[in-house]
């Protein structure tokens, strides 16, 4: 029996598989909750005693940088490290970045699990992979031969560039309240509320006082902003969407250029599939080839929306399933 799994800053999803099964194939899943948990390891143990497994290998994406088989993670207080647990648990733990594991896992899927945002010229080139979430991963696949090897990155951790005076502004507001700023500050659920939050500072948009009093209630604020601009409801959350949508493509195309990106991007994560109307607006597709002198290549890159929620624990399946002890 093989354990895989995805570990993220709210949730824990785990599915249990059999030696040789289809990666997409598991006897059993579960999730559990990661916040308020006091350790990677507790969440183990919790879940194999709700399901009796005992696995002989354990694969676990985690978001996060993983060294030397151990991550501090980035929006959880835990040190996590994959050799300890192996001599808890008695069974081997490999440690994965979560965007790591997301990326092998999409070579499991197929084409209703993706929704094109630009048809691009499909090439064997790199692609690379976006995922906004509880925080903003990514993730770049190197062509080798005729397959893609991820390579884990924190490129979501990088500085903010803004793009016109607006966004010189929210990068002010956002330094006054964290010093540095980087594009996870904006490119995440608590980054979604915080430019809902900037854009009532700076009195953009109609705020219906209905809205605001259940933002200001809400345990998750960014999805209020997200249904109250999709259902037209909150002019406000209109604009922020609009604006959120914008940095989101103009960073994924940051991404694209780096890697050089000809064989696609993919955008992943659970923010794209809630926000899917907005995303394919056109909005992220002209923020991701607004790149002057490159635009005419970032024209040609064809870019994906992930829908399938639980790529990162195929991909921890993959890599498990493949070791053959």
């Amino acid at each position: 029996m093989i354990l895989a799994g995805d570990i993220g800053g709210t949730k824990a999803q785990f599915a249990l598989f059999e030696r040789g099964a289809h990666p997409r194939s598991p006897v059993s899943e579960d999730r559990l909750p990661t916040a308020g948990s006091p350790s990677l390891d507790a969440i183990v143990r919790e879940f194999l005693a709700r399901s009796g497994a005992k696995p002989e290998r354990v694969v676990l994406g985690i978001a996060g940088p993983v060294s030397d088989n151990a991550c501090i993670t980035t929006n959880l207080p835990w040190h996590v490290d994959g050799n300890a647990m192996s001599e808890s648990l008695g069974v081997p733990v490999t440690l994965l970045n979560d965007l790591e594991a997301t990326a092998w896992g999409l070579q499991t899927l197929g084409s209703s699990d993706l929704v094109p945002l630009q048809p691009g010229t499909p090439s064997t080139g790199n692609r690379a992979l976006i995922a906004a979430g509880t925080g903003l991963g990514e993730a770049m696949l190197m062509r080798d031969g005729e397959t893609w090897r991820p390579l884990a990155s924190e490129g979501g951790h990088s500085d903010f560039g803004p793009r016109d005076s607006l966004e010189d502004e929210l990068l002010h507001w956002l330094r006054g309240k964290y010093g540095r700023v980087s594009y996870e500050r904006i490119l995440s659920g608590p980054g979604l509320a915080d430019l809902y939050r900037f854009f009532r500072e700076v009195r953009r948009g109609d705020e219906p006082a209905e809205v605001a009093l259940r933002f200001d209630r809400a345990d998750q604020p960014a999805a209020v902003v997200t249904e109250t601009a999709l259902d037209g409801s909150c002019g406000r959350s209109r604009l922020v969407l609009e604006r959120f949508v914008r940095i989101y493509g103009a960073e994924a195309g940051n991404l694209a250029l780096k890697a050089l990106a000809l064989g696609g991007v993919f955008v992943g994560g659970g923010i794209a599939p809630r926000m899917l109307p907005a995303l394919t607006g056109g909005g992220f597709v002209r923020a991701f080839f607004e790149k002057g002198r490159l635009s005419p290549v970032l024209t040609r890159i064809p870019i994906w929306v992930v829908l399938d929620s639980r790529t990162a624990v195929w991909g921890a399946a993959v890599r498990a399933l493949a070791d053959p002890h």
